[in-house]
């Protein structure tokens, strides 16, 4: 009984030393305590959270197992070790850890925060957001339950609530680095510069050596075009960290490389031989346009693949099968007659402009040659109709009239909605134009709901598009675009929709424009873009590379040069590493 005693007392003033964060003696009081009373389960847990807050990550998981030895139903040594597991990179088994201590203690917020966590990781945002969402009905409080929420709708293009959450967060927890610096990512995705400079400068008055801070300002001089200055920042990033993959291959992204980038070669060849997961994949990218750059295409490939496949690994399965069912479903539902039938209950208003494509196929030069003309804003990439889409898409399974009546009045409102949205972005432009390519499958909601609206078809050779896709490191989950047969069947559905929009819409709503005539001959090209806006010519848009905004996407280095045709027929120097994109080659002017 004394050793019990003495061991709880051991425990009690371990618990006191924690809670003071002085952990490096807390764990020594726990430790005296483990020596009297080996199979004391509760102090085997307080040691394990300890190791866990000290880094030793190893020691956690270790203490954790022999803590649930002695008492298998500890959910909180569960949880921990879930919480080692996830921070090893090992999502999977952490996964199944939340699982059994939400099945011992179904109210524990702290677990369903790292269960979401782990969804998160695992390509699962649906499910994460359930698991965050209660974690903040059993703990309204829990900054890191807001926190996680942010980043999973960051994920999936929902920045508005991602400001939200984030915002959210540091009113829970102010002076939050980390929240100031992911708040100031959204804000910079959001084209709001300012607020987003005065967010990084907030978290570098906190801890002048935050490398991400400096990180985030060097994308956002990018953006700008100030591509000199965000060299510098990335540079500043990298001194602060010689291993920061982000700074290394954010230099990569933003000028041409050429031979004499020898340090940077060696630094990035060096990262990437030390290579062990996600974290690198933006490393594997820029090597492949390195060598891109230099003219070594089977080297560049190589890195590429190496991207494209751990990037598989890493996220959710493309569902090849899925997507074609889903592409006839929308064909189906919203045919001619749907279309016809939907607008007639509504005026539209004609500010609304998209421009869509294929990613990669020209849509941020058309927006930027667009943007130049005095009359008309360049909003960048609204992701607004992703989610609306499939609601009206569930309930538009049939021509019925009482389905066309249930649709009319959420057609209307999303009409509104968007409306505002541009209402926001812009007050006085006749034209505010949105480039999110993937907004082709959503053509017939945007159409029903906005009559008014024009969309602007950029085709690309079909080849050179898809190669440009499997070269590019995108964010947001494109699962698709990390395998080439994966890639030649999405693009063939893009073709059979785009086919269905072309006979579906009415005269006078979708011009075509192919990619390889607007650089050989842009005035030509641009004069129908304009005609077709109904806007008056203006040779500021031939100028367009001189016009100062902030450009957020991958082409932004691109769209600021003057044009070029170097990117006709690029797929000709990788043409035996093709595959199944060779059979796409018809489809050209498809």
């Amino acid at each position: 009984m004394k050793a019990l005693a003495d061991a709880e007392a051991h425990l009690n003033v371990g618990n006191a030393l924690a809670r003071q964060g002085r952990l490096i003696e807390a764990r020594s009081s726990v430790l005296r305590a483990l020596e009297l009373r080996p199979d004391l389960a509760e102090a085997r847990t307080n040691l394990a959270e300890l190791q866990l807050e000290l880094g030793e990550i190893d020691g956690a998981a270790a203490s954790c197992r022999r803590a649930l030895t002695d008492q298998p139903q500890l959910a909180r040594a569960h949880r921990i070790l879930g919480e080692a597991l996830a921070r090893q990179g090992r999502h999977r088994e952490a996964l199944e850890r939340c699982r059994e201590a939400l099945a011992l203690e179904p109210a524990a917020a702290r677990t369903h925060i790292l269960l979401g966590y782990c969804l998160a990781k695992l390509a699962r945002p649906d499910e994460a957001l359930v698991a965050l969402t209660r974690a903040l009905e059993l703990d309204p409080h829990a900054s890191e339950a807001q926190f996680r929420c942010a980043q999973v709708c960051r994920s999936l293009g929902r920045l508005e609530q991602a400001e939200s959450g984030y915002r959210r967060a540091l009113e829970l927890k102010p002076g939050w680095l980390a929240a100031h610096i992911e708040l100031a990512t959204v804000l910079r995705l959001q084209g709001r510069s300012s607020e987003c400079e005065l967010q990084c400068r907030m978290a570098l008055a906190l801890d002048a050596g935050a490398c991400d801070a400096w990180l985030v300002l060097a994308e956002l001089r990018a953006d700008e075009g100030r591509f000199v200055e965000a060299e510098e920042l990335f540079k500043r990033a990298i001194a602060l960290d010689a291993d920061c993959i982000a700074g290394w291959a954010g230099i990569a992204r933003i000028r041409r490389m050429t031979w004499a980038d020898e340090e940077w070669l060696s630094a990035a060849l060096r990262l990437a031989g030390a290579a062990r997961g996600a974290r690198e994949l933006p490393l594997y990218y820029a090597l492949g346009k390195y060598f891109d750059d230099v003219g070594e295409a089977a080297r560049a490939f190589e890195h590429y693949r190496r991207a494209n496949e751990l990037a598989k690994r890493c996220g959710p399965r493309h569902e090849r099968s899925h997507l074609t069912r889903a592409t006839g479903r929308l064909m189906r539902c919203q045919s001619s007659a749907w279309l016809r039938q939907a607008r007639e209950a509504r005026e539209g208003s004609d500010r609304a402009v998209f421009v869509i494509g294929m990613p990669r196929s020209g849509t941020s030069l058309i927006e930027q040659i667009l943007a130049s003309h005095p009359e008309v804003h360049g909003a960048g990439e609204i992701t607004f109709w992703g989610a609306r889409a499939a609601e009206v898409l569930m309930s538009s399974g049939s021509m019925e009239a009482v389905a066309l009546e249930r649709d009319a009045p959420r057609l209307v409102r999303l009409g509104h909605e968007y409306l505002d949205i541009l209402r926001r972005r812009s007050t006085s432009a006749r034209r505010v134009v949105n480039k999110w390519p993937t907004n082709f499958w959503f053509t017939g909601t945007i159409h029903a709901a906005l009559p008014g609206a024009r969309f602007i078809h950029v085709r690309r050779h079909p080849i050179d598009t898809c190669l440009s896709i499997y070269f590019q490191h995108f964010e947001a989950a494109n699962a698709y675009a990390n395998d080439l047969e994966d890639l030649a069947e999405y693009y063939r559905d893009y073709t059979r929709l785009m086919h269905h929009w072309r006979g579906a819409l009415p005269r006078g709503r979708l011009l075509e424009l192919n990619y390889e005539e607007l650089v050989t001959d842009p005035a030509a090209a641009t004069r129908r873009m304009l005609e077709f806006l109904e806007l008056p010519w203006e040779a500021r848009c031939l100028d367009f590379h001189q016009y100062a905004r902030s450009v957020i996407t991958a082409s932004r280095w691109q769209v600021r040069q003057p044009l070029y045709t170097g990117s006709i027929g690029r797929w000709e120097r990788y043409a035996r590493f093709l595959g199944p994109l060779a059979s796409l080659a018809p489809q050209a002017c498809a």
